[in-house]
């Protein structure tokens, strides 16, 4: 954990600027980095990087283990010599402001086979040597999920549930067969994600040796059309058809009359303590091996979680079950050498989410355009905001900040503006302003806020099925004048990195008389 004042910009690499229809971890993720770096910029926050199912949320991934194939830069893959230049003649004219899953999924699966057939053909020994080493050292979940995507494959992509009786329930005679059937499939799933994975810690180092820590998220819930719940049912609260019967959501509150009803399956915890929570330990040392921070989203089903019996057309008939928090936090801090973690905290938290996050040291986090109800005394407000937190703008499920605004009550807009002290122009500045000077150790905003972008660029709607996931950071919007503004920031509220800080101590202590500009 970096207990130092810093800042961050929260961008999803899906968001990065790219000639493949979809950021990936090509060229323009290293440009981005250097713009952090630049920026006087420490951690940058992104979402789950699983491989995403159902409407293309990485929230719903097929594995709570494997990462997301289609973020593999085919820029990368051709200098590796794993594609070559004929392999993207063929490109698509993709947009270049949001992405068009459908169309970027067919190109990225055609581009993953053209690799793996091309390896097929040379077999170069160094990467056959790393991709064995791959194997080994994943072989805990990447043996279920190749065999589970390839199934899924000669499935039509069919949910798991809806497979035969056999496969549904792991039939081993059926499973060794599909094995020998399917190995050039499941060769190719793993080739994937061996892919995925040396890109991405690849790009991670050079993070790292720009100063910049990453922040990653982990959900809650596992998706039930997933590698997870196929291979380890006894883990989830499902019957002996291995139908749930129960399913994950939140209560009715000032959003929704009828709750949220997420539909994923919840944990049989008395199997996981049974296991010493190995399956936990597991999960969150593969996110640790990837990112320096996590963010646990929904934390406080960590202390209690909301149970709706499945079949429920809403989430309005459920109840609130404990969960072995403090059982499971122990176990881990146990077994894993550290335990970066960040509570989301946000919705209705009573006195037992509480005691878990400040019980075990997490930060909590504080969303500053829940703040403006106008009540001075809201916890929202960065003059509340205690040290040991993460303060943001927005969330990637919140409205952009300039989204926010246009569309809040003539109430809450007359309370921001003067709480802010500025014009309608420039809330999404004033915003990022409050966050950056409050005391919380911690200060986070989208990109979107930073380019003081409308509502058209929110990222996430919950609820809302379709349409999400898709924004796209403009080329052009990574330039000297933005990257100046956003060090001035830092500079101003001192939230540069140790080494910058001491250059303009130096300049400061070096000048007789006038006005320093920082940087």
């Amino acid at each position: 954990m970096i207990y130092q004042r810093s800042s961050g910009i929260l961008l999803h690499p899906t968001s990065l600027p790219g000639p493949d229809g979809i950021g990936d971890l090509g060229p323009e993720a290293y440009r981005w980095v250097d713009f952090l770096h630049a920026s006087g910029t420490q951690l940058w926050q992104i979402l789950p990087l699983g491989p995403t199912g159902y409407g293309d949320s990485p929230y719903q991934c097929f594995s709570a283990f494997a990462g997301n194939p289609f973020l593999v830069s085919p820029i990368l893959l051709l200098e590796s010599g794993l594609l070559k230049s004929s392999d993207l003649r063929q490109r698509p004219e993709f947009p270049e402001s949001f992405v068009d899953f459908g169309p970027v999924i067919l190109w990225k699966n055609h581009l993953l086979d053209r690799a793996y057939e091309n390896y097929q053909e040379t077999k170069p020994t160094d990467i056959s040597a790393r991709f064995k080493q791959f194997q080994i050292d994943n072989a805990n979940w990447l043996e279920d999920y190749g065999l589970f995507m390839a199934i899924k494959e000669i499935q039509g992509g069919h949910p798991w549930s809806d497979w035969d009786k056999a496969l549904k329930f792991r039939d081993q005679v059926i499973l060794e067969k599909m094995r020998s059937k399917l190995a050039d499939v499941i060769d190719k799933v793993k080739f994937s994600q061996f892919l995925f994975d040396e890109q991405w810690q690849n790009l991670k180092n050079y993070a790292h040796s720009k100063g910049i820590s990453i922040i990653g998220d982990m959900p809650f819930v596992i998706a039930m059309d997933s590698a997870d719940t196929w291979a380890n049912p006894q883990l989830f609260l499902m019957d002996n058809t291995l139908t749930p019967t129960m399913v994950a959501g939140v209560p009715p509150d000032y959003f929704s009359a009828t709750g949220q009803l997420w539909g994923n399956p919840l944990y049989n915890w008395e199997v996981h303590a049974n296991q010493q929570y190995e399956w936990w330990a597991s999960r969150l040392g593969k996110v640790l091996s990837m990112v320096d921070l996590v963010r646990l989203d929904h934390f406080r089903g960590f202390a209690a979680a909301w149970h709706v019996p499945f079949g429920s057309e809403t989430a309005i008939h459920g109840e609130w079950i404990s969960s072995p928090g403090v059982e499971l936090f122990s176990a881990l801090k146990a077994r894993l050498p550290r335990l970066p973690i960040i509570a989301e905290d946000l919705g209705v938290i009573t006195p037992d989410v509480e005691a878990l996050r400040d019980g075990f040291g997490f930060p909590g986090m504080k969303i500053l355009q829940f703040g403006f109800s106008g009540d001075p005394e809201d916890s929202f407000l960065p003059h509340h905001y205690p040290v040991n937190c993460f303060a943001y703008t927005g969330s990637h499920d919140n409205d952009t900040a300039r989204g926010w605004f246009d569309h809040a009550s003539p109430r809450e807009q007359r309370f921001c503006l003067d709480y802010l002290g500025t014009d309608e122009v420039d809330v999404p500045r004033g915003m990022i302003r409050e966050v950056w000077r409050s005391v919380a150790n911690y200060a986070v905003a989208p990109m979107q806020d930073f380019l003081g972008l409308g509502t058209e660029a929110r990222m996430n709607l919950p609820g809302s099925a379709s349409g999400n996931w898709t924004w796209r950071i403009p080329q052009k919007a990574l330039n000297d004048g933005l990257k100046d503004e956003i060090y001035a920031l830092n500079f101003l509220y001192s939230r540069l990195p140790e080494d910058e800080k001491r250059k303009n101590q130096q300049r400061f202590q070096s000048e007789t008389s006038g006005t320093v500009k920082p940087h």
